[in-house]
């Protein structure tokens, strides 16, 4: 006969299965870590909970559950899918085809587990031969690049670019992408050329206040959800002289409309570099890239020296924001050490650096996220750490700033204020991936660098799925 305890536990899984199935991840993991204060000795729980982890994109916190899982039963096949899947998105490859082998070993006849298996081995492959190749300092792939001499068919329907971005050209592009279509490669080319040369002039923090009549929105992570962005657009307006825009990272991956978000972000910049201000995200980088659907789509819609080129130009935005010196904007979050301060920011030489790899001040403004408890703890991706309120407090009073806005995060009411007001968590991809039932928000700020926040909705966008573009289909598992 089952105890008590066991019975109440499985009484709060059933209730996290439901919320689960309902696609309101944050509810089924409080349900799921209810039943584990009950009853501790059920792998099931913590297999379940790392699934809702992954689907949070905490694959930390997933791999430490599916291990836990493993530890109370060592042939629990679920538990070893959902460890290698949280390995493969943080691209701990080698440690995914262990527990890809365990599934197969187990279940000879898994043909899903197979292919997961091949495909894993694939990348192992494929990124041994990329560092065995890899050159210190890669030439530019603007270099053999002759954009001028790219002819423009007669035939082409769009608006034509010269040399300068006009308000024509963008309106024509919105329209064209509204309905499936493309810009010229050649324009494409042009429009990352001018905004690569454009961000790598820009400070490693770019320092801006808000005039009188004037007003700053600030989006979170907009991952490739072009109609979305536009939603936002549409309720709040176009950049214009009066009204800029920061976008803090993440414009594309996953959503499978990233070259036109990242195509439209540009050309305002083009048209207006004091109205449109953007910061690097984790997903503005290689590895990423490869794996989460932008270099599969950039190779679909237009040619792989298109990645190249968006890869080069990733690589020389700017890594953070200060507004009015009240307000810090960066992607990630805070740092592993209490010492680093804005000047170390400002000092940053990010063009020494192209991609943050595994540590240091990039690293940690890319990936890092807030956590309640104090002090600093392991991140729950597996990349990089937590800062805790008492950090964010010492950050911001060391600093002179009265808070930090950051993303990187699902936020199921599309932004957060954590650290008693200190961090500010905005997200702007609504209904992401079309598996997660959040809204979307920004921040518009005036004047009196007073922050207002708006939430909304996701619109309703072409039947083509997230992920799309990604080159393997192990991410299409998450």
């Amino acid at each position: 006969m089952a105890s008590p305890d066991l019975e109440a536990a499985n009484a709060l899984k059933v209730q996290g299965n439901k919320a689960f199935a309902q696609h309101e991840w944050p509810t089924a993991i409080d349900f799921y870590t209810k039943a584990i204060e009950k009853y501790d000795q059920e792998p099931s729980f913590f297999s379940n909970r790392a699934q809702a982890h992954i689907k949070l994109e905490a694959y930390g916190f997933a791999i430490a559950d599916a291990t836990k899982a493993l530890e109370l039963d060592p042939g629990y096949i679920k538990a070893y899918w959902r460890r290698a899947l949280a390995n493969s998105a943080i691209l701990h490859y080698r440690e995914a085809v262990k527990d890809f082998k365990a599934v197969v070993k187990r279940e000879p006849a898994n043909r899903d587990a197979k292919l997961k298996l091949a495909e894993c081995e694939k990348l192992v492959r494929r990124l041994e031969f990329e560092k065995a190749i890899e050159v210190s300092e890669p030439p530019s792939a603007f270099e053999s690049l002759d954009i001028d001499a790219i002819p423009v068919d007669a035939a082409y329907d769009g608006v034509r670019l010269e040399n300068e971005m006009t308000q024509e050209f963008i309106d024509d592009m919105i329209e064209r992408f509204k309905n499936g279509k493309k810009i010229h490669r050649k324009y494409a080319f042009q429009i990352v050329k001018a905004v690569k040369d454009l961000v790598y002039a820009e400070p490693t923090m770019v320092e801006i206040g808000v005039d009188q009549g004037t007003r700053l929105t600030v989006c979170g992570d907009t991952h490739g959800q072009f109609f979305d962005l536009l939603e936002i657009f549409r309720l709040n307006g176009f950049p214009t002289e009066n009204h800029a825009y920061l976008f803090n990272g993440d414009f594309v991956d996953r959503g499978s409309w990233s070259t036109e978000i990242a195509l439209l972000l540009y050309a305002y910049k083009w048209l207006r570099p004091n109205g449109l201000f953007l910061n690097r995200g984790n997903h503005e980088t290689d590895d990423m890239n490869k794996v989460y659907g932008f270099e599969g789509e950039c190779k679909a819609k237009y040619n792989e020296t298109m990645f190249k080129v968006f890869s080069e130009s990733f690589s020389a935005l700017p890594l953070a924001t200060l507004i009015g010196s009240k307000y810090l904007v960066l992607h990630g979050g805070l740092f592993s050490d209490d010492k680093t301060s804005l000047d170390d920011i400002r000092k940053l030489n990010r063009h020494n650096q192209r991609q943050p790899g595994q540590a240091g001040l990039m690293m940690e403004m890319l990936w890092t996220d807030p956590q309640t408890q104090p002090g600093r703890g392991p991140s729950k991706r597996g990349v990089g750490i937590q800062f805790g309120p008492d950090v964010t407090k010492r950050f911001c009073e060391n600093n002179g700033l009265e808070a930090i806005i950051r993303s990187h995060e699902v936020r199921m009411g599309g932004y957060e204020v954590e650290h008693d007001g200190r961090c500010i968590t905005v997200f702007s991809a609504p209904r992401y991936c079309d598996a997660t039932e959040n809204k979307g928000a920004f921040i518009n700020i005036g004047p009196e660098l007073k922050l207002q926040y708006q939430v909304f909705e996701a619109v309703p966008h072409p039947d083509i799925k997230p992920m799309a573009y990604a080159q393997n289909s192990l991410m299409s598992m998450m």
